[in-house]
């Protein structure tokens, strides 16, 4: 995944790194030097043929995209110059380095054909296409009332979605520290928020741009406890806890990125990244779906307005010809001021006729409306079932874990069969710790441990936790029949959110009860249970607490 590129001026060699991991990509210059390998790979040959004693004319960024292009002349045959450009596109997994002259592509790190993206290809001899843009804003350029407008625009969505959706360039880490800085809440809906509240935004964004325009930049990192990147920006971060978190400021964003690489996050697994994103489509087809069965249930509601009708003109019957009106309107037998309904009329119909098609639509609508609330209930469910599979994916960091994840979904059909029987694996084990009172601590890294956990290690009187309506692991105390007290009732807690989706949440909501009070439905899908005599928490995690815990494992 790594390049090393050497630019050498008069009594100065600089080294510019150009890394497409999808887990950490970059470009920076290093002070590193590593060993050439005995063998070069093939792309690394061509770099060498293309641009070996080119000098580098312009280095620039395309919009506020993670996208670098380097512009380098060599000397064509008979002394012409030909400039090549080498494309640095830092995107996560589909992070390329791809070489072209005059817009047509000679190599790329990793070609891309029409099998693996219908959208664009990566070809030698293909002209370069710019990955899909964006339809967002450029804060740095558009006028902050139009920004505000757009903005305002996403009235279904969350603040913190609606900043994302508008802002080009905007990822989680820059919204956080927007809507801190303008403290309002992340989960706030849109549509209730106050002009107050929309002017705190405004000022925040105003401030942002003021430091990127007028060079105010302070790059920060932010790192927890596990030695592990939660943030980086260039900016200063202020909402990070500097009790839990460190803090560390730069004085470039070179320097920051050379230090970034000391905390290379743990790289994904096979199909781990394949996985998730086969669960997020899921979730998204399933939110599409309740949103449209939503619809069709407030027009299925409204199955009352038509026996009115009918009602009405069942009495008013003796007032009409059969087959001559298009509608007729009648006093309300049903409105206590005594006023009128339109009734529309099939001409082609008899008065009676009219009446019985309007029973039998309202019969209709009754029956759809228990139908399509079953639909809702039975797909919100669903995407809460899938919500638990991405979360175990997310702390997955072996592979037997991943295999069991594998099978849950082949289970649920999110996957094809295997055709092949493959070797046995070991099998995945739940995290085991020990909490200060001394009390044993069993924690569920997939729904299948989950489901073991809590219906065949724990015992009755065994207290059970569980983010509540979040997925996440379930966690059992092992109590013997002792007392848990409240301090490590508490960390208990901590420990079920932070292996949730709420891990960066505060005041997180996790229910508690013996495990005698559980029960698995019949026919339930892996990790679900109801439950009775159950109480509540409230907790936030204080990773400084529970790492002492969660890292000495059983």
């Amino acid at each position: 995944y790594e390049i090393y590129i050497y630019v050498r001026q008069p009594g100065q060699t600089y080294v510019l790194y150009i890394s497409i991991n999808p887990q950490n990509p970059m470009i920076n210059i290093t002070k590193e030097q590593p060993e050439n390998p005995s063998e070069p790979p093939v792309f690394c040959m061509v770099l060498r043929k293309q641009l070996e004693g080119g000098r580098i004319a312009e280095v620039a960024q395309f919009g506020l995209d993670r996208i670098i292009t380097i512009d380098i002349d060599t000397i064509g045959a008979k002394g012409v110059l030909i400039t090549k450009t080498l494309v640095v596109e830092l995107m996560g997994k589909y992070s390329n380095l791809i070489l072209m002259q005059d817009g047509r592509i000679i190599d790329a790190f990793r070609r891309v054909g029409e099998n693996s993206n219908r959208v664009r290809t990566v070809l030698p001899g293909h002209e370069y296409e710019i990955p899909p843009i964006q339809d967002e804003l450029n804060i740095l350029t558009t006028n902050i009332e139009k920004f505000m407008e757009d903005l305002a625009s996403h009235k279904e969505e969350t603040i913190f979605k609606a900043i994302l959706m508008t802002g080009l360039g905007f990822g989680p880490v820059t919204v956080r520290e927007i809507l801190a800085e303008a403290k309002v809440a992340d989960d706030k809906l849109v549509e209730t928020m106050s002009s107050e509240e929309f002017a705190a935004i405004q000022q925040a964004l105003l401030k942002l741009k003021d430091s990127f325009l007028n060079n105010k930049l302070a790059p920060t990192m932010i790192v927890d406890g596990q030695n592990k990147i939660k943030a980086m920006a260039p900016f200063a971060l202020t909402s990070y806890d500097a009790n839990k978190f460190q803090v560390l400021s730069y004085d470039n964003f070179n320097d920051m990125l050379e230090s970034s690489k000391s905390f290379a996050p743990m790289p994904k697994m096979p199909n781990q990244e394949a996985y998730a994103k086969i669960i997020k489509n899921e979730q998204n087809r399933l939110t599409k779906k309740i949103k449209v069965l939503g619809k069709e249930l407030v027009k299925a509601e409204d199955a009352e307005s038509e026996k009115i009708k009918a009602d009405n003109l069942m009495t008013y019957q003796y007032m009409f010809k059969d087959h001559e009106d298009a509608k007729v309107t009648v006093n309300n037998i049903y409105d206590e001021h005594g006023g009128t309904l339109t009734i529309p009329l099939d001409k082609k119909l008899t008065i009676m006729q009219n009446v019985q098609a309007y029973y039998k639509k309202y019969e209709k609508l009754k029956r759809s409306t228990v139908m399509i609330q079953e639909q809702i209930d039975i797909a919100k469910r669903d995407l809460i079932y899938a919500g638990s599979i991405e979360n175990a994916l997310d702390v997955a960091t072996t592979l037997p874990e991943l295999e069991d994840i594998k099978q849950e979904m082949i289970a649920a059909r999110f996957l094809p069969p295997e055709s092949k029987k493959k070797a046995s694996m070991a099998s995945s084990k739940p995290w085991h710790y020990t909490l200060p009172n001394g009390m044993e601590l069993w924690v569920g890294k997939n729904n299948y441990q989950n489901d073991k956990l809590s219906f065949k290690v724990a015992r009755n009187e065994d207290i059970w936790l569980h983010t509540k309506d979040i997925p996440g692991s379930h966690v059992i105390i092992v109590t013997e029949g002792r007392e848990v007290d409240d301090y490590n009732l508490g960390l208990a807690a901590q420990i079920a959110i932070y292996y949730s989706k709420a891990r960066a949440s505060t005041n997180v909501q996790v229910d508690y009860v013996q495990k005698k009070f559980l029960k698995k439905p019949s026919g339930a899908k892996p990790g679900y249970v109801i439950f009775t005599n159950n109480r509540t928490i409230f907790a936030t995690v204080d990773e400084e607490q529970i790492y002492p815990i969660i890292g000495k494992e059983l």
